[in-house]
């Protein structure tokens, strides 16, 4: 048996994870019926990689006009406006918001990052192991 036909036959006979906890049979549920959950590392990466662009474009757009605003709101405040304290509380909620954000996008490309290559690093072990066990019938 090939080391294709002996990891398929080892992936079907495998039992799936089931994200509701419902029996596979008769399921219900939120959805209306039990589905098996399936992500492949291409998805991941897809997911992770805009997250980055998001991330990216984001952290040159969002700031582009903090010290413009600063200047301007100090501006308005020595001459007498209250805009200009107002102007100052906008920019620093929408500079936190901005942050909060880009660590999001960040943790999300990270987290996707890793888990890809931790499910290759698995695929590796699993390889070596099927072919170890090959290995083995022919000294037994």
């Amino acid at each position: 048996m090939s080391f294709d036909e002996e990891w398929a036959s080892a992936r079907s006979g495998a039992t799936s994870m089931r994200l509701n906890q419902l029996p596979a049979e008769g399921g219900g549920g939120s959805s209306g019926g039990a589905s098996d959950y399936k992500v492949t590392s291409k998805d991941l990466q897809a997911i992770g990689n805009e997250a980055q662009e998001l991330y990216h474009g984001l952290d040159t757009a969002a700031f582009h006009a903090g010290a413009q605003t600063g200047t301007a709101s100090t501006s308005l405040d020595q001459d007498g406006f209250a805009t200009g304290s107002g102007m100052w509380t906008a920019w620093d909620k929408w500079r936190t918001q901005s942050e909060t954000l880009l660590s999001a996008c960040a943790h999300i490309h990270n987290h996707l990052e890793d888990t890809v290559i931790s499910h290759t690093n698995h695929e590796e072990v699993l390889v070596t192991n099927f072919t170890m066990s090959k290995i083995s019938e022919h000294f037994s």
